[in-house]
């Protein structure tokens, strides 16, 4: 007989498109995830900025939840659940095993998810996020206070969505040494560079990323730099170990490309990109930049196109290693959550043997 599955105790902060995606992912793939890894995930409590936060140490019936969320009745109303006036104040007076925060945090101080992650992490418990802005302000600190706290703390989705990067430059080449990072890190941007390549205006091509739900009707976060900027942080302080402000990126976004830059490229035969790129000077100096640039066809980041993310990470003695996949979508920010959180349940199910 199969031994019993591993329970996971676990808090979702945030109910929005990823967080109901993740919900309806668990109730649907219960048996599998039982069969293929051993675990059962319990959700304990759940949070919505509309609704606060709700919590049932007997579980929380996800498809009743669901079903509020589409008929826009309030979580308060599922049965059993008890009602705390913010998440904090639910983090610190419920228990669990893992906090699932996909609420979106903004630029100025990351807040509240930042919050989140410190309650969490300081009293020993994992962290799976892809709220992007608390890690790229204080992406470091969060990884210390994990590895302080003996906890884990991923954050797959916050760079490149359902792709893994974060993973794989970290865990998969322990012991190398990263020096520098190019990257194509804005999936909504390279859609649009990629439509003006086959001779779309500028304008055309940012209605055509608005029509396929790739840009906001507000595309500030994406066009003017900043999500790319919130990405290289990540990257440098999950990956470099090297925190760095939003003032040590300079920024310069596809919405102050002009057309003679196009035309110049075009005529050179040439590709543009949005490139990310971040080094390190022997004495600690740092250069972090985002800008549109006219690439070389046979360079690798040329051929990254569409949607599509790619990075490339020199690390020493390796070299060169790449790693490019899809770069948008719910479902795909929603996978790089549900990775991380089956790797996590992995390690809490080894540790409890």
């Amino acid at each position: 007989m199969a031994p019993a599955p591993t329970s996971v105790r676990v808090w979702v902060v945030g109910f929005g498109t990823v967080g109901q995606w993740l919900a309806g992912v668990l109730v649907a793939g219960r048996e599998s995830l039982a069969r293929r890894y051993g675990l059962e995930f319990e959700v304990v409590g759940l949070a919505s900025r509309r609704d606060g936060f709700v919590t049932d140490p007997a579980g929380i019936d996800l498809e009743a939840a669901l079903e509020l969320r589409r008929t826009g009745r309030p979580l308060a109303e599922l049965a059993g659940a008890t009602r705390a006036a913010t998440a904090l104040e639910g983090i610190r007076e419920s228990e669990a095993d893992v906090l699932i925060e996909v609420g979106l945090s903004p630029a100025e101080d990351g807040e509240p998810g930042l919050s989140h992650m410190r309650e969490a992490l300081g009293r020993g418990l994992a962290v799976v996020t892809s709220n992007k802005w608390p890690v790229a302000l204080a992406g470091a600190e969060l990884a210390e206070l994990a590895q302080a706290n003996g906890c884990a703390f991923r954050a797959e989705s916050t760079v490149m969505s359902g792709t893994p990067v974060l993973g794989p430059l970290t865990e998969g080449l322990a012991g190398t040494m990263p020096r520098a990072l190019r990257g194509v890190l804005n999936a909504t941007v390279n859609f649009m560079l990629t439509r003006i390549a086959e001779g779309a205006s500028y304008e055309e091509a940012l209605a055509q990323a608005q029509e396929r739900g790739l840009a906001e009707p507000d595309p500030s976060a994406d066009v003017d730099g900043h999500d790319a900027v919130a990405k290289l942080m990540i990257l440098s302080a999950l990956v470099f170990g090297r925190p760095l402000s939003v003032e040590q990126v300079a920024r310069s976004g596809v919405s102050g490309l002009a057309e003679a830059q196009i035309d110049a490229a075009r005529d050179a035969g040439r590709v543009l990109r949005e490139v990310s790129s971040l080094s390190f000077g022997d004495g600690g100096e740092v250069e972090a930049r985002i800008q549109c640039l006219a690439l070389e066809p046979h360079d690798p980041l040329a051929r990254v196109d569409g949607t599509t993310n790619g990075v490339i990470c020199e690390v020493e003695p390796l070299g060169k290693v790449a790693i490019a996949g899809p770069g948008a979508g719910i479902e795909l920010a929603g996978q790089g959550v549900f990775s991380d959180l089956i790797t996590v349940g992995r390690e809490l199910a080894r540790a409890r043997r």
